[in-house]
């Protein structure tokens, strides 16, 4: 076992977006969550989400860009990228109609699927693929 000096801790998932201010307020209204921090440089934004903080940047920034590359996005409408979010939802129904609600694009409608999950898909306003589900039970 890793020492509590080299043993992570999930910190933070960071959505790279065209308009901080405005993902983080589709967030809040689509998905039930509360704006914790947005500065006034409109470069940064955070959710209050529990243990993990779901943070949002822009696309492009002098800051990053240079050092660990550009965000690349999908090619087309159709393609996704390589992450996708999941909020776990009890009432999963209820969640898809309100993120579709708030402007998020239905992907596809919950369904029950063998591994004991309900879930249904949707993109965000940039086109992000966001899971709202149950649970696996098991």
């Amino acid at each position: 076992m890793a020492s509590p000096a080299v043993c992570p801790a999930f910190a933070y998932t960071i959505v790279y977006v065209s308009d901080v201010e405005k993902s983080a307020a589709f967030y809040a209204a689509a998905f039930g969550y509360t704006v914790r921090r947005q500065d006034q440089s409109h470069k940064w934004a955070e959710l209050e989400s529990g243990a993990t903080t779901i943070a949002f940047t822009p696309l492009h920034q002098r800051e990053t860009d240079g050092l660990s590359g550009e965000v690349k996005l999908p090619d087309s409408a159709a393609a996704r990228g390589p992450v996708e979010i999941c909020f776990v939802y009890e009432d999963v129904d209820a969640a898809y109609k309100r993120a579709v609600d708030e402007g998020a694009v239905p992907v596809s409608a919950p369904e029950q699927k063998p591994w004991g999950q309900k879930s249904g898909f949707v993109r965000d306003i940039d086109g992000n693929i966001v899971r709202i589900g149950s649970h696996v039970r098991e």
